[in-house]
């Protein structure tokens, strides 16, 4: 009998396809495979059927026969519907690793989502135009030239940029500097808002430079990708040009990496089951870290689930 996984994975989802689509094609798939496992064998019970006696009087003799309730076609497909979530949504341009939960892998998202981890993006820029969304396939606004500007003249925007940023992260970690508190979280890398604020920019670097286009690498807290097509915006606006956002892939959130995210052809029971396998121990590790004893409870549910897989 098919048992429901449970736990945290990673899927890729491409651009141009909403975050719900994506979460429904994977239960749909789910609910396929579960539903085509064979089931328990109907119940048996005793009925008495009319029979021709020895001396072919009409009688009844006792015979076992299966519950019609227990029947697929009456009973219908054993799993209707699965309790999947999702984590960090991506819009419906941006393209990347998509984590999501099953069963109570939703506890564990709202864990990790009080984590406050850190997602990387590549972000592609095309320098000339503008247009009113920010993305190349929006409205265009103007057209500008931009052969004057040069790899060290962006890098040189990217490092305020990081600095500013880096000033918001200490300012929203509510961390006084001086403690011994604060050199034990910086120790562990820990030094981050563990409470809303606004989109902040640990770390930005170009990856690739070829007028017009460039690409950049952000790892970020608390984004939105229209926030990340905004600071394409900005950079052409502080070159003397303008810049539009040609791409927004997401190749980390959190502990999930690329590596981590199944392709479309994946989506499937012994693919997800494997993935969430696979993370278990990563998932663990991050929320012992960063949340210690908050969740000694949850986390020794998850040594029970992961000796559960290993017995199976």
């Amino acid at each position: 009998m098919a048992a429901v996984p449970g736990g945290l994975f990673a899927v890729y989802k491409p651009a141009g396809v909403a975050w719900g689509r994506v979460r429904e094609a994977v239960e749909t798939r789910l609910l396929r495979e579960l539903n085509a496992v064979p089931g328990r064998a109907p119940r048996q019970h005793v009925r008495f059927l009319p029979a021709p006696g020895d001396d072919g009087a009409p009688g009844l003799v006792a015979a076992r026969v299966p519950v019609l309730a227990d029947h697929p076609l009456v009973r219908g497909p054993r799993f209707r519907r699965l309790k999947i979530g999702a984590g960090h949504r991506l819009d419906v341009k941006a393209s990347g690793v998509f984590v999501l939960g099953i069963g109570y892998g939703n506890k564990l998202l709202t864990d990790l989502y009080n984590c406050h981890l850190t997602r990387v993006y590549t972000v592609g820029g095309l320098l000339g135009k503008a247009t009113d969304d920010f993305s190349d396939t929006g409205k265009l606004v103007e057209k500008t030239t931009f052969d004057h500007i040069t790899r060290e003249k962006l890098e040189r925007i990217l490092a305020v940029i990081q600095g500013t940023n880096h000033k918001a992260l200490l300012m929203h970690s509510n961390i006084d500097l001086k403690t011994q508190e604060a050199y034990e979280l910086a120790v562990k890398g820990l030094i981050r808002p563990m409470g809303k604020s606004p989109p902040i920019i640990t770390a930005i670097r170009c990856l690739q430079f070829a007028l017009p286009e460039f690409q950049l690498e952000v790892h970020c807290l608390h984004e939105t990708q229209q926030y990340l097509r905004k600071i394409i915006h900005e950079i052409g606006l502080e070159l003397k040009s303008s810049a539009v956002c040609t791409q927004v892939r997401r190749i980390r959130d959190g502990v999930f990496t690329l590596d981590d995210a199944l392709l479309r052809t994946q989506w499937n029971l012994q693919s997800i089951q494997n993935a969430i396998w696979d993370c278990q121990l990563k998932v663990k590790t991050e929320l012992e870290k960063t949340l210690g004893h908050q969740d000694k409870i949850h986390l020794h549910k998850m040594d029970v689930e992961m000796a559960h897989a290993v017995d199976s």
